[in-house]
């Protein structure tokens, strides 16, 4: 089982990945690579508040 602490590094890394992928889908006008960066975003932003309520629980 991952640490929370990692969860919420992978979890901050997923959310900057996905920065990256819509603000790239934004500038070449792809709307499939700038939804798939908001998903990923999402999904670090879970992931990331997964990794805090570990920590709180110190599970």
């Amino acid at each position: 089982m991952k640490s929370s602490t990692e969860d919420q590094v992978e979890g901050k890394l997923h959310k900057a990945k996905g920065e990256i992928k819509e603000t790239a889908g934004k500038l070449i006008k792809d709307p499939d690579l700038e939804t798939e960066g908001r998903v990923e975003q999402t999904e670090g932003k879970i992931q990331e508040k997964k990794g805090q309520i570990k920590k709180v629980f110190d599970k």
